[in-house]
């Protein structure tokens, strides 16, 4: 897979709040049901391809933490990239949510890490995991396009964690999905934080690039 740099489409035209909030409902309904038709084909495969073009294109911080996630209902595995990352010697962890409204926290991870249920059913490391704080995300999503854009659950923790993050050091955002997750545009507004690349079993897309120190 060659990387492609995805900053070529125009900016989304503007729209009304009302308007815009009806926009994303839509998408998102759209997206669910696409991206179920693509974890229903692609899902054995998919993450094995992702973790091998991510290898060979991602720029891995020499200090600092990765963060994965644990995937949820239809998600894109990721935990084949989280497991070999972790075996390379990398610090792992996975985000968990603290409450509506609030960023996410992060605790550390590995593949005999002891989990529970957390806020939506998703699996967490318990309250004894240590805190700590990415420099690289791999974030889960329901739809994307070629500009970077990202279509969330529509809750907001990731464009908040990423604001939060971006405002104190560089941080580097990697979304991860399935090919047929792509969109011409997706809807945002000047709350939805950018993706730095996106991978997918078929592409990988440029979006910037960021340089670890």
């Amino acid at each position: 897979m060659t990387p492609t740099n995805g900053h070529s489409g125009a900016a989304p035209p503007f729209l009304p709040a009302t308007d815009l909030a009806d926009r994303k409902r839509a998408v998102r309904t759209q997206a669910k049901q696409r991206r179920a038709e693509a974890h229903a084909r692609h899902a054995t495969i998919a993450p094995f391809a992702v973790r091998d073009a991510f290898l060979a294109t991602i720029p891995l911080p020499v200090r600092g933490v990765v963060s994965g996630y644990l995937p949820f209902g239809e998600e894109l595995d990721p935990r084949p990239l989280m497991v070999h990352l972790h075996t390379a010697g990398l610090a792992c962890c996975v985000p968990v949510i603290l409450g509506k409204g609030r960023p996410l926290a992060f605790r550390e991870w590995s593949p005999s890490a002891i989990l529970r249920v957390g806020a939506h059913g998703i699996p967490i490391p318990g309250a004894d995991a240590a805190e700590v704080t990415p420099t690289l995300l791999i974030v889960p999503l329901l739809a994307f396009d070629r500009q970077g854009r990202r279509m969330g659950y529509g809750a907001g923790y990731y464009d908040r964690t990423l604001a939060a993050l971006r405002r104190t050091s560089p941080v580097t955002a990697v979304g991860v999905a399935y090919a047929d997750q792509e969109m011409r545009e997706v809807p945002t507004d000047e709350h939805d934080e950018p993706l730095d690349w996106i991978i997918t079993e078929r592409d990988v897309l440029a979006i910037s690039l960021t340089e670890y120190r």
